[in-house]
């Protein structure tokens, strides 16, 4: 049974956040998905959003935040900048500085003018490549902060944290989203939809939790 309340969803047209957005218009009464523009590197991203977001029949706001672009260069704003693994405990060449805490954090502030309470990202801790931004621990020290910042009561919902890929192909299926989700989504750091160019980091992420999942799926 759906709660009677509202959801904003932090939605990038990725793998992740496309379940996200299936797992929450299951549970709550309206969903509303919100996307970053930053200047990144694959426009088709945000076209891939909404495209998604109109074929589900969600409410899409698209924010500026090319600020980000300027001060974060890596390799998701910049051609010249090569997509790489981390090396020697380094951070990936994707990482971008301080997004997922502006994105959230302007998240609530959108959550707070269109009366929701949740709030919900596809950030996970077990297939996190690293990045410090997609911990349990960042996410409930912002859960906190948020609430403090604009005297809310917000619930920060992450349905993937402690699920690797193989897991959240078994969860789109259970949300009858799996054709959906393998289909139409963009999780490619070279902006191929569906499965991807197949070499870049997140699409071997993608390729082998796939491959796990379908070894198991009735």
């Amino acid at each position: 049974m759906k709660k009677k309340e509202k959801a904003v969803v932090v939605f990038s047209g990725g793998q992740d956040s496309t379940t996200c957005l299936f797992w929450a218009k299951e549970r709550f009464e309206e969903v509303v998905a919100v996307t970053f523009d930053y200047n990144q590197r694959h426009k088709l991203e945000i076209e891939c959003a909404k495209n998604i977001a109109n074929q589900l029949g969600v409410k899409h706001h698209i924010l500026d935040m090319s600020l980000l672009n300027q001060l974060a260069p890596n390799a998701l704003t910049r051609d010249d900048i090569q997509v790489k693994d981390g090396e020697n405990g380094s951070l990936p060449s994707t990482f971008v500085p301080g997004r997922n805490l502006l994105f959230m954090s302007f998240a609530g502030v959108l959550a707070s003018q269109v009366g929701a309470k949740h709030i919900v990202t596809g950030v996970c801790e077990t297939d996190f490549s690293g990045y410090p931004d997609c911990r349990d621990i960042f996410v409930k020290s912002l859960n906190v902060t948020l609430n403090l910042s604009m005297d809310q009561d917000f619930v920060i919902h992450t349905p993937l944290m402690w699920l690797d890929k193989c897991e959240t192909w078994k969860l789109a299926d259970e949300l009858d989203a799996f054709d959906f989700v393998r289909e139409n989504t963009l999780t490619c750091y070279n902006g191929i939809i569906a499965d991807g160019c197949g070499d870049c980091p997140a699409c071997k992420l993608r390729k082998h939790g796939l491959e796990e999942y379908l070894k198991i799926r009735k």
